[in-house]
């Protein structure tokens, strides 16, 4: 298991600092560091962020105000000098909170527990191929969906479309809370925006993949995994 992290703290050497503690610790992986918040939004609402190292102090927004505002937020470790803080951020659900300046020892303890976040969530989508169903609430009423009947799931701002052979259901969920709840074996996130059921792919072309009528892009910085996950055992090679 492999966790990307993103450093934000204006602070030079705290970043530098963080970047060797992570460096030590074989199951996390950087994948960007910032000195302003504002500068690592794209990386964010990529999806492909799994953790923040966010410093709260920073010049015209903190950390909480900025960690509050993302729609889709990764995990959070907040990092800072003032402790004061420290309630504000177990209320955003922080997997920890780490004063300055961090031990190794303290910071190898915040990382296992994003580690054992990831793997609990695991777990639970493991638990979940048993199920063959679920509900969600859409035309005010809660309507019941099987897993095999799902074509793809799209995100719509605050919305996810869930989309079916015969209907298309709009339902107030996050795209993470979906994907956290759908089987594993049997549904791939192709795009920060998709997740598709591998049972019904019809063709693989290029960056894009077809599903009956529908076009769904695959994420160029994630293709080679989607592949790997979609093809795993079923190529047919001469």
């Amino acid at each position: 298991m492999q966790i990307k992290v993103v450093i934000i703290d204006d602070e030079p050497l705290a970043r530098k600092g963080l970047k060797e503690y992570v460096a030590d610790v074989d199951f996390l992986q950087l994948a960007g560091e910032y000195d302003h918040p504002l500068k690592a939004v794209d990386l964010i609402s990529s999806g492909e962020v799994q953790l923040l190292l966010l410093d709260i102090e920073m010049p015209k927004i903190t950390g909480i105000e900025f960690f509050r505002s993302l729609k889709n937020a990764p995990p959070v470790i907040f990092t800072t000098a003032y402790p004061q803080y420290a309630l504000d951020g177990f209320e955003l659900n922080a997997l920890d909170y780490l004063v300055k300046p961090i031990s190794f020892d303290r910071f190898l303890k915040a990382a296992l527990k994003a580690k054992e976040y990831y793997e609990l969530r695991q777990q639970n989508r493991v638990a979940n191929t048993s199920q063959t169903d679920f509900y969600i609430k859409a035309d005010n009423q809660f309507v019941r969906i099987a897993f095999n009947d799902v074509q793809f799931v799209e995100a719509l701002q605050n919305y996810v479309c869930i989309y079916t052979a015969e209907k298309k259901y709009i339902s107030y969920l996050t795209m993470k809370s979906v994907e956290e709840y759908l089987p594993a074996a049997q549904f791939v996130k192709t795009h920060k925006s998709f997740i598709v059921n591998a049972a019904k792919i019809d063709a693989i072309e290029g960056n894009e993949i077809r599903i009956a009528s529908h076009r769904i892009p695959i994420s160029r910085s994630e293709k080679e995994e989607v592949l790997e996950l979609l093809l795993k055992n079923k190529f047919l090679k001469r």
